[in-house]
């Protein structure tokens, strides 16, 4: 992702619908989990793999991890750095950490960004512990492809077949995928249609309360997230 683009997420993220919501995901992913309830009483190694700026390294922090943001990028790194985090500057295929070391890896909106995506999540598996825990968030669907996705850097964007198989391949049992922003998809899609950029950027309060709310209200109804949206979500572990 370019530094203008890195930048302008740091100040949007706190705010924006698109972000809280992610970070939302991210807490309801590692309670169903059960990880913090079987990684014992001290804090275990999170990795927030394509980190950014690390809005997701703090909820991770916050849920009692020793949580580490991984990011590739200067200007991602340098957020990081300012937000007092303890950002390893690091390619997701050649990650400077001992095998078996961490008990979960987070790779939100990472592998869309990763030619090998199949020798990133190896990587992945190489430094999570037998059973760690992985999550993944994608971009779904070469249909929706526009001028965005070639704005933050995407190389491809994922069917849950595509997405399954990598994942799979790559030596992690799937526990669960799911699409996630069903709802606001007709509109993401009209909208991607005539785009000449990125999405990123500031929209209204009110606005951002309303979309807010209809992303939040897919969660009252699981059997949404078997239709088509705009990202897919999975959880794996890796095999024991």
């Amino acid at each position: 992702m370019e530094a203008t683009e890195v930048r302008k997420l740091a100040t949007l993220e706190d705010r924006h619908w698109w972000y809280a919501e992610r970070r939302s995901v991210l807490r309801r992913m590692v309670a169903s989990s059960g990880l913090r309830e079987r990684v014992g009483s001290g804090p275990s190694l999170a990795l927030d793999i394509g980190a950014a700026g690390g809005g997701n390294t703090r909820v991770l922090r916050d849920l009692g991890f020793l949580a580490v943001p991984v990011e590739y990028g200067h200007e991602g790194a340098q957020v990081a750095r300012e937000r007092a985090l303890p950002v390893v500057r690091a390619d997701a295929r050649r990650l400077p950490f001992a095998d078996s070391s961490a008990s979960l890896a987070v790779a939100f909106d990472v592998l869309e960004h990763i030619e090998e995506d199949e020798v990133a999540l190896s990587e992945t598996g190489r430094v999570l512990r037998p059973g760690g825990h992985l999550f993944v968030a994608v971009p779904a669907d070469m249909r929706l492809w526009s001028a965005h996705d070639e704005a933050v850097g995407h190389v491809r964007r994922y069917t849950r077949e595509s997405l399954v198989a990598v994942v799979a391949a790559s030596g992690f049992e799937i526990d669960s995928v799911t699409s996630w922003n069903v709802l606001l998809r007709p509109a993401v899609a009209v909208r991607r249609r005539t785009s000449a950029g990125s999405d990123l950027g500031e929209i209204g309060a009110g606005l951002n309360r309303a979309l807010r709310g209809v992303i939040a209200v897919e969660r009252l109804v699981p059997v949404w997230g078997r239709l088509p949206g705009v990202s897919l979500l999975l959880q794996a572990r890796r095999h024991r």
